[in-house]
């Protein structure tokens, strides 16, 4: 979902296009900044570490309960998360986006399949479709990415957004947040995070090299041990391709 901050009505939704770089092809909202990638000849697989990264709720959750449970993304951007989850992951999947010409995309660029028993697309304002009752309770893996076209900070930032997200987790579920860690509210909104999940539940990534840095929060703070966090990462990384090992050195809680 993306869209443009304001008060007043609301605002036009940015020109939705793409260019492609080699074997990659990229979403923009009208502007250089990338808001998602797919390589063209592997469309469900990652390319950008920071993605990788949303899935750090893997590390968390018992392997052999992700098949059937619920994905939920914020933001639909290039359909990346949302591809990953219903095709490789077999989980079930809604996402909510604000611009119909960013689903266009997705379904005609992205290779984002139709909605289908497993899979559903919502045109939505997510500060608003996350606050019906229907939801709630019901997400097990909650990823966030809502940038708008300049990708200067999150478009939804309150702590009110931060309590509805909370509000749709099972138990043994968390959300995952992309933030720009070196940009000034990065701070402030891990505070944010902080007080509407606790501190003990919230833990967070180091910046990459383009400064995402991924926050995770739990519904139900927990403290798996170094070992078992380790042997996580480890099959994540023989299954997926992705450097998890490498994880646990940029990957800490808030509260040690």
């Amino acid at each position: 979902m993306t869209r443009k901050k304001s008060s007043a009505a609301r605002p036009e939704l940015p020109e939705v296009n793409f260019s492609e770089d080699g074997e990659i092809r990229y979403l923009h909202l009208g502007t250089e900044w990338i808001q998602g990638s797919m390589f063209l000849d592997r469309p469900y697989d990652i390319e950008l570490e920071y993605v990788q990264r949303m899935f750090g709720w893997l590390l968390f959750f018992p392997p052999a309960e992700v098949k059937g449970a619920h994905a939920m993304q914020l933001g639909l951007g290039a359909g990346t998360i949302t591809k990953f989850c219903h095709k490789k992951l077999k989980m079930t999947c809604t996402a909510v986006e604000l611009n119909p010409g960013v689903l266009h995309a997705c379904r005609g660029w992205f290779r984002l399949p139709p909605d289908d028993e497993r899979l559903r697309v919502v045109l939505a304002d997510a500060a608003l479709e996350i606050q019906k009752e229907e939801w709630r309770g019901t997400v097990d893996a909650l990823q966030v990415d809502l940038y708008d076209e300049e990708a200067a900070a999150p478009v939804l930032d309150t702590p009110d957004f931060y309590r509805h997200c909370r509000e749709l987790l099972t138990e043994q579920g968390c959300m995952t947040v992309n933030l720009f860690g070196r940009s000034s509210s990065y701070a402030e909104s891990v505070e944010k995070i902080c007080a509407a999940f606790g501190e003990d539940a919230v833990w967070a990534f180091k910046p990459t090299r383009e400064g995402n840095a991924i926050v995770l929060a739990q519904r139900t703070a927990s403290c798996p041990s170094r070992e078992d966090m380790a042997r996580a990462a480890d099959a994540l990384q023989a299954q997926w391709g992705w450097p998890a090992s490498l994880w646990l050195k940029v990957f800490k809680p808030l509260v040690k």
